[in-house]
């Protein structure tokens, strides 16, 4: 079962640029609720609130309760628009979900013993295609993040969408068995390159250095 963070706000009569105004003025970020076929709901919320989940990450993916007097509704925080000078939330959209009516979501990949990983102890390097994987999945069933397991992965091995756990309730947004994350090749480094290189140049001169000194034929 979902679980869902709770946030109070307070309910706002009027839309319009002027009672938008007129909100933050009182210290408060306008928003909205839309979605699920009914009329958007106008709420303010604590500036705070927003600034903390902001700065939590990984907010798109995250489930609310927005409590607005004696009522309840479930929500995603969808957008956030904010001051082109003090970088203050300005505005937020919420999008209201309902059991039974699929939504698009941004879930977080969570990656799994790295440190066991075969490819990643002879010096694979973990590339990561997709931090996150978009996927339509019914509100009840939203996941907190997908998990993949690098325990038996080697060096040009891949995961693909399949190979996530945590995927049963839920249909990626885009066709095919996407890959998600590989373990590349180790890496060469300027200083191995470097190091490599001084040392073909010390044979040049070494070879070069023997060649002077050989006799010469008559």
């Amino acid at each position: 079962m979902a679980n869902y963070e709770a946030i109070e706000a307070s309910a706002r009569s009027r839309a319009g640029k002027g009672v938008a105004r007129a909100t933050r003025r009182e210290g408060k970020v306008p928003g909205v609720i839309y979605g699920a076929k009914q009329e958007p709901a106008l709420i303010a919320l604590d500036p705070r609130v927003i600034l903390k989940e902001l700065k939590r990450g990984g907010w798109r993916s995250r489930l609310y309760e927005i409590q607005t007097g004696t009522e309840k509704t479930r929500a995603l925080l969808r957008d956030v628009q904010f001051h082109p000078v003090t970088d203050q939330p300005e505005h937020v959209d919420f999008q209201r979900l309902v059991p039974g009516e699929p939504v698009r979501v941004a879930v977080a990949v969570k990656f799994l013993n790295e440190a066991t990983s075969p490819g990643l102890k002879r010096g694979g390097v973990l590339n990561v295609v997709r931090s996150k994987v978009e996927v339509v999945v019914d509100p009840d069933h939203i996941p907190e993040h997908f998990d993949i397991d690098l325990a038996l992965l080697d060096i040009n091995d891949s995961v693909h969408f399949h190979d996530l756990k945590g995927t049963e309730h839920s249909k990626p947004a885009i066709a095919g068995d996407f890959v998600v994350a590989t373990i590349a090749p180790p890496l060469v480094t300027a200083e191995q390159l470097a190091a490599e290189a001084a040392a073909a140049a010390a044979a040049v001169a070494a070879k070069g250095a023997k060649g002077k000194g050989a006799p010469k034929k008559k």
